[in-house]
């Protein structure tokens, strides 16, 4: 039999329900899900392999602002190069500012919270696509 391999997307929110609801988002638009609770623990959770092999299977990162300790903005710093996957915010902290910052660094979407799951799937989709 052969298995079918799902897009993975990663979602760092260190709100557990909006982490959680936004993982069953992306489960319910057919995707594979990881959600973690802080830039570093997500780093953690790869520290045994090559920065650089850690975001290779990743289709996208949804990434909030507001993180205790490095911010969603300082990791999308982390990881801009070629080999990075595509970043949609998803913030309660949409100030000009920081959508500024964000797309101007290469994020493909930067949503405000609450953020209707059509909507995320939408931007999700756009992000994936617009990098093949």
């Amino acid at each position: 039999m052969n298995k079918v391999s799902k897009v993975h997307i990663v979602i760092i929110d260190d709100d557990a329900l909006v982490r959680e609801s936004l993982c069953d988002c992306m489960e319910l638009g057919g995707y594979s899900v990881e959600g973690f609770a802080s830039a570093e623990e997500f780093l953690a959770s790869n520290s045994d392999q090559n920065a650089d092999c850690l975001i290779v299977d990743i289709a996208c990162l949804i990434l909030d602002i507001q993180l205790p300790g490095e911010t969603g903005l300082e990791l999308q710093g982390r990881l801009r190069n070629g080999a990075s996957p595509p970043i949609v915010f998803v913030t309660a902290n949409a100030t000009d500012a920081n959508r500024e910052r964000a797309l101007k660094m290469g994020a493909k979407g930067f949503l405000s919270k609450p953020v209707r799951c059509k909507d995320l799937l939408n931007a999700i989709k756009a992000a994936i696509f617009s990098t093949t």
